[in-house]
């Protein structure tokens, strides 16, 4: 028999009301999450982009200042010089020097090399002319004549105090407050930047440095992020050295006390307020318009596509992720990020989020794709309800696919508030469907249709027969009787006018019709017909 194919066409029907909420049997998707931003770091202070832009617009540097820190006057900073921990925890260190220098410890005792390296161990052996000498803690090394020093080949100007600690040793540069500042500009602003933007940012950083004095430790700042990038020496350049000249003993104060001048990249547009990032109400760390940092890469960022997994695994939540919100402050920024789960909800901090997930900024738009898997498969003919959440994302598109290859539009979503949404869809073979916005396409929920299989007893001696819908000629039916352990062929016949018919021998019992997989249907199954007689 010539096997006949139908052609099959996909029938959609759109919920065109409000959004309905997911039917209680519908089980969660898959949520995929797409995170658009604005600027790049906390956002509370300057932004470095936007001094940038201000100083290309002909501001200078005081007048940038006084725009990102409300309320500050520019006057005298009052140290001189500051400790900057190099660093610490080591074995051994490594200094050199291309000039003779000398080594004063503990004592007051001075010691003096020629030109060379010097290692130190833990117990602060020196070599002498005569023989192994130990120094005591704590020594400082100094330089000679215009000759600084290097600590593992990288060079300080100042000097550099060594320190047993438990076995291990400490490095902390001993530095005048301008050097120090020479050696973070170049590392926190582009040298090539206009100069009105880098003195601004060496006013910021020598500000910042002394408003920020670690308490109780050995050493006054932290040569990484922990307080400003310090490269030293070898991070100069001339024209940040020009700048950090030009604003010599400089600093922001605010009612007479040197201001804490937090700066960052880019604002994005407009700055945060202290208290709407770290919660503490700071009176010159306001927010601010900041229309000057749009030549950033950073002013408009993402999307950033991030799977519901991703999210789980990264924010180290120990149930499966279904939604994410975010609760902003006035800035737009994010306070906090509500995440719901098959468990309940968590309130994730915006900043523990920000660093967890690799984001550039607490200013984010959180758009969540996820479509919702009916609990039960259906068959030929009916009508089908797929809920789920399109939220945060432009114009989401419902698209349907029959290879999971080719992908077409299968119809509008009618969202509610919440970006909840409901479609009807009636498939006519086993489809894939999904949500695609900005680029990005939930996971796809699968929908495998099942033929509808009628079995009757027709007033016929030893004959079963019925229907299958739909009517795909050639295909074979086969009647099963249930046994003691499993169900047993008993006979089977080709599918014609979607009708079948099957003479055999007829013996009470429970019996089914079932077909195989076929032409994108799935497995079908007709209800158990009881035969008593």
């Amino acid at each position: 028999m010539r096997l006949v194919l139908a052609t099959f066409t996909f029938a959609v029907v759109v919920a065109t009301a409000s959004a309905q909420p997911a039917p209680p049997a519908a089980i969660p998707g898959e949520a995929l999450f797409v995170v658009s931003g604005k600027g790049y770091g906390h956002g509370v202070g300057m932004s470095q982009y936007g001094a940038f832009g201000m100083a290309k617009a002909g501001h200078t540097y005081d007048r940038i200042l006084e725009h990102y820190y409300t309320g500050i006057e520019l006057g005298p900073a009052p140290t001189k010089e500051v400790r900057v921990l190099l660093a610490e925890g080591r074995r051994t260190l490594a200094i050199t020097s291309t000039a003779p220098f000398t080594i004063r410890d503990a004592t007051g005792r001075i010691y003096r090399f020629a030109a060379g390296a010097l290692e130190l161990g833990p117990k602060l052996e020196l070599l002498t002319p005569d023989g192994p000498t130990a120094a005591a803690s704590p020594l400082v090394v100094r330089p000679g004549k215009a000759a600084p020093l290097s600590l593992d080949g990288r060079q300080y100007r100042g000097r550099i105090q060594a320190a047993t600690l438990g076995g291990f040793l400490r490095a902390v540069n001993l530095v005048e407050l301008e050097s120090y500042v020479q050696g973070v500009v170049a590392g926190e602003m582009p040298h090539s930047w206009p100069q009105e933007a880098l003195r601004a940012q060496a006013v910021a950083a020598r500000s910042y440095a002394l408003a920020n004095l670690v308490e109780g430790k050995p050493f006054d700042l932290y040569a990484d992020v922990r307080s400003q990038v310090y490269l030293g020496l070898a991070g100069e350049q001339p024209s940040t050295n020009e700048a950090v000249r030009a604003t010599a003993g400089t600093v922001a104060l605010y009612g007479g006390e040197v201001a804490s001048t937090l700066y960052f990249s880019t604002s994005g547009g407009k700055t945060a307020s202290a208290a709407d990032v770290f919660g503490v109400s700071i009176p010159y760390l306001v927010s601010r318009p900041d229309p000057w940092d749009k030549l950033s890469p950073y002013h408009r960022w993402g999307p950033v596509i991030l799977g519901a997994r991703t999210l789980q695994s990264k924010l180290g939540i120990d149930a499966r992720v279904l939604d994410a919100t975010g609760v902003p402050t006035p800035s737009g920024r994010l306070r906090s990020l509500t995440v719901q789960t098959t468990k309940g909800s968590e309130v994730v901090p915006s900043s523990l989020a920000r660093t967890a997930l690799g984001l550039r900024s607490t200013w984010l738009t959180i758009g969540v794709l996820r479509l919702d898997r009916p609990s039960e498969s259906p068959v030929f003919g009916s009508s089908v309800q797929l809920s789920g959440i399109s939220r945060g994302v432009e114009a989401p598109t419902f698209v349907s696919s029959a290879d999971g290859v080719t992908w077409k539009k299968a119809g509008a979503l009618a969202r509610g508030a919440n970006g909840a949404f409901a479609v009807t869809v009636k498939p006519v073979r086993s489809t894939r469907y999904r949500i695609e916005a900005d680029g990005a396409a939930s996971p796809a929920v699968f929908l495998q249709i099942a033929p509808r299989l009628q079995l009757v007893r027709p007033d016929e001696p030893g004959v079963l027969a019925g229907t299958m819908r739909p009517k795909l000629a050639g295909t074979v039916v086969a009647i099963e009787r249930k046994g003691a352990a499993t169900w047993l062929p008993v006979g089977e016949a080709p599918l014609a006018a979607g009708a079948f018919r099957v003479e055999l021998t007829l013996v009470p019992g429970s019996y089914r019709a079932r077909t195989a997989a076929t032409n994108g249907l799935a497995p079908g199954v007709s209800p158990i017909l009881e035969v008593t007689e």
